[in-house]
């Protein structure tokens, strides 16, 4: 077990991480590595976190060691911890690994089987790589934001689209899928973790129904956009809301059935929808939404009442799972992902002070204990 983790074999046991620590999506797929198994460390800036360095939580589960990358001895500690191991997860912008004194073309040399993660929004490469950038301006410029909101305009999503979805877990498949072909070819590679090609390759279905003319490209006018009566939200009596999603007929059917409406033509006319849609949105406004919630449970009308994030993991069906468990200050997060039947996820471990484990962890990696106390003499690195 890692210090700092909770996580006592998985099924990236024995595999070893080296994350140069940032914000977001790098640090986020830190996490769901060190939470499948791996030996993750993760390497900080001597001080205290910023207040956006320590924000999210997503620096749980694995052990930190602080390091001065603008001191030479540093820059070598860390390249030789990088030797040694099978992954190196950063997230800086393009070129400044490479001014660090870090490139992977030397780490590489190094380590013939290194899998260098690199995560960015724009890419290693291209006209904007160097710019700055966050959720909204992938999700932007990858055509996902257009995408969502209603007709009037876009709507601004949380963040975790282009930064999460489109950009950290990408990253993991990158490198797992690196992984896999190393134990082939016996070499590493470098993975180019882009949250603009994330947010792009996300839409893959809406882009493939654009091009055989079976999405129309305005918000709200398409069956899985909200255009469609029976693939949308509804408010209640409460003003709280319900999600309806009955796409096929069978489950169109129970859901007129259980509202009690009933309409003229087919499910998908769209010169019915416009009645469908008053039928449903009077109807749904006669009760509250949990009374809607008790109405339609064990149903396949595909209704689902709207929880809020603090109602979310109290509802039965999260219970029975588990899909929450308390988080390291105790108030409850949802539970690693997915689940293995043979080599289960770990549980969140804690968030570590920056340079908490740096001289276990430099010894548990090879360094001699004369060595560590050089670095820490020198100011190299750091022991919180």
């Amino acid at each position: 077990m890692s210090a700092g983790s909770s996580v006592a074999a998985g099924p990236l046991a024995g595999v070893r991480v080296v994350e140069l620590g940032g914000i977001g999506p790098a640090p986020f797929a830190a996490m769901v590595l060190a939470e499948m198994g791996a030996d993750v460390v993760r390497v900080d800036r001597p001080g205290a976190p910023s207040d956006v360095d320590a924000s999210g939580g997503l620096r749980r589960s694995r052990p930190s060691i602080a390091v001065d990358l603008k001191h030479p001895d540093g820059v070598a500690a860390v390249r030789r911890l990088v030797a040694g191991a099978d992954v190196l997860v950063e997230g800086f912008r393009p070129g400044v690994l490479e001014r660090l004194g870090l490139a992977p073309d030397d780490l590489l040399a190094d380590n013939p089987r290194l899998v260098v993660g690199r995560m960015t929004g724009w890419g290693q490469e291209g006209p904007w790589a160097a710019r700055a950038g966050h959720d909204i301006t992938y999700a932007a410029l990858s055509g996902t934001l257009h995408a969502m909101g209603g007709a009037e305009r876009p709507v601004a999503p949380v963040p975790v689209l282009a930064d999460f979805a489109g950009g950290a877990m990408y990253l993991v498949s990158g490198v797992l899928a690196a992984l896999v072909s190393r134990g082939t070819t016996g070499r590493g590679q470098v993975v180019d973790a882009a949250m603009v090609d994330g947010a792009a390759h996300l839409l893959t279905l809406v882009h493939t129904m654009l091009g055989a003319g079976e999405w129309t490209d305005r918000r709200r006018s398409n069956v899985l956009d909200g255009g469609a009566p029976f693939y949308d939200v509804y408010a209640c009596a409460d003003g709280r809301f319900v999600a309806v999603g009955a796409l096929e007929p069978q489950f169109w059917r129970e859901l007129l059935r259980l509202l009690g409406v009933s309409v003229e033509g087919d499910q998908y006319d769209p010169t019915t929808w416009a009645e469908q849609r008053s039928a449903f949105e009077t109807a749904f406004a006669q009760r509250t939404r949990d009374e809607w919630a008790a109405h339609f449970e064990g149903s396949d009308a595909c209704v689902a009442p709207v929880l809020s994030l603090e109602e979310a993991h109290r509802h039965p069906h999260h219970a029975a799972r588990g899909s929450f468990v308390p988080g390291p200050d105790g108030s409850p997060v949802p539970r690693p992902a997915p689940r293995l039947s043979g080599t289960p996820l770990g549980t969140p471990g804690p968030e570590p002070v920056p340079g908490q484990h740096t001289r276990e962890q430099l010894l548990a990696h090879g360094f001699g204990a004369d060595e560590v106390e050089a670095l820490l003499a020198s100011g190299a690195v750091v022991q919180a």
